[in-house]
């Protein structure tokens, strides 16, 4: 991997911004049916949690990466902070009065897991630090 592309996808503020954008979209196109403003306060909240939720994905399986050894350091790292994701979607969606929880938390929860589980799996390959 170049050391640009390596850089890029490293960059937190990437990581951050792609996940307000693409899960806010989906969390108004997943409430499109309510009337407004709710479609967009749940696109809204999602885009803001979604990117926090990056930052502290990202920053959680750094640091639990170095945690655990052997397989655990496989599946550890992304199931806890996939478990601590949906207990703080399903919390301020709830607070928030998102109509369509489910549907509004399902990709989120879905593209999150599987960023969680590849990005752990490049870190402990050490295909981002070559």
């Amino acid at each position: 991997m170049s050391g640009h592309l390596r850089a890029f996808a490293r960059s937190s503020i990437v990581h951050v911004l792609f996940a307000f954008i693409a899960m806010g979209g989906w969390a108004l196109f997943a409430n499109r049916h309510h009337p407004m403003p709710r479609p967009l306060v749940a696109g809204l909240v999602q885009g803001a949690l979604s990117a926090a939720l990056t930052l502290c994905l990202k920053s959680a399986i750094d640091a639990l990466s170095l945690r655990f050894r052997g397989t655990s350091q496989l599946w550890m790292p992304p199931l806890l902070a996939c478990l601590a994701s949906t207990s703080i979607l399903v919390a301020v969606h709830a607070a928030t009065g998102t109509p369509e929880i489910l549907k509004t938390i399902a990709v989120p929860l879905l593209v999150s897991g599987s960023y969680a589980v590849l990005y752990n799996y490049s870190i402990s390959r050490g295909e981002l630090d070559q």
